[in-house]
């Protein structure tokens, strides 16, 4: 077994090491490209209209990213840790506008309400090229699942285009982040950002991965080892968000009795996988399940609905609120004070 593990993180670290390099290739032509394009702007132009995008029907847009309104001076957030400097993360936002990876988003038209948020918070190797209109085109935090790794870096033109000013955020179990050599994920992210000094990679510590544990069992009394669950991606960027921002703005998650409707519309789970399953589908079955690891996806959307009745956090791409229900079944739930 040990064997076979050796050679899983060996074929991994050589993928990423391909991936990394091929990324530097990119990184190098295409900053090679922008010099000289300063001199010929109608070429790049035309260029830049002929470009392919990953949806064909997509109108092209401007190139040039809006600015982010002004933060706010960043406070220390304890327990997100930086890969190579082992820093704190140091961020602040007023506003956040949270954009899920949810087909709710398709044809919204929410782009540029989006990109007017001080801060953009997106999951995983959710793309915003091409999708400009309906998801906005800004990242400035990108929380990703250990198990997303090798897609982040296969959407190398979209992380280079992002790496300057984007904070990535990963999670994962401590056998897969351990920092004494053998966790492979931790190892890879470290030899990508040795290669791309510029990104901010941050890594969340197994004492932070535990709390988000007891904060799922607080929330719902339910230890999530022992129902065969795994939070999801989406319950870290949530939790993570509360302590970064002062409203956030969550755009395409539903209710949580929204699956339940025999009327409820039919859209795919991610936005940008419009043949993959469909977004109830995948929830119901993720929470009826009895047997493997699953997300309770319907689960979580009852916390986040529930902190909302107290919390400044509000819905959008179907718009709801939650239900006023009686103050002894709020949640007690309050983010921990920046830098405490």
């Amino acid at each position: 077994m040990k064997m076979k593990l050796r050679v899983y993180q060996g074929v991994s670290g050589i993928i990423v090491v391909t991936m990394v390099t091929s990324f530097m290739l990119v990184y190098n032509s295409s900053s090679g490209d922008r010099s000289s394009s300063s001199s010929a702007s109608s070429s790049s132009a035309a260029a830049a209209a002929s470009s392919p995008s990953r949806r064909l029907d997509a109108p092209v847009s401007s190139t040039k990213k809006p600015e982010s309104p002004q933060r706010l001076p960043a406070s220390t957030l304890e327990g997100y840790t930086g890969v190579m400097d082992h820093k704190s993360l140091k961020m602040r936002c007023r506003t956040c506008a949270l954009v899920t990876s949810s087909g709710q988003l398709t044809g919204s038209k929410r782009g540029q309400e989006i990109d007017r948020s001080e801060c953009v918070i997106r999951m995983n190797d959710a793309p915003s090229v091409g999708y400009q209109q309906d998801v906005g085109q800004r990242t400035s935090l990108r929380v990703v699942a250990h198990s997303s790794l090798q897609r982040v870096l296969r959407s190398r033109q979209e992380l280079l285009n992002a790496s300057q000013d984007t904070v990535f955020i990963f999670w994962g179990p401590s056998s897969c982040m351990r920092r004494d050599g053998k966790g492979h994920v931790y190892n890879n992210l470290r030899l990508l950002n040795q290669l791309l000094p510029k990104l901010q990679v941050y890594i969340i510590s197994r004492i932070k991965m535990l709390k988000f544990d007891e904060l799922f069992k607080k929330e719902t009394g339910v230890d999530r080892k022992s129902s065969n669950s795994w939070l999801s991606t989406g319950w870290f960027t949530m939790a993570i968000s509360l302590e970064l921002c002062d409203r956030i703005n969550v755009y395409g998650m539903v209710p949580p009795d929204f699956c339940g409707s025999p009327s409820h519309p039919s859209v795919p789970y991610h936005y940008y996988e419009p043949s993959g399953p469909d977004e109830c589908s995948m929830y119901l079955s993720h929470e009826r399940s009895q047997r493997g690891s699953h997300h309770r996806f319907i689960t979580e959307k009852t916390v986040f609905a529930n902190w909302a009745r107290t919390l400044n956090i509000h819905f959008y791409q179907p718009d709801w609120k939650p239900a006023a229900v009686n103050a002894s079944t709020n949640s007690s739930y309050a983010p921990a004070p920046a830098g405490s």
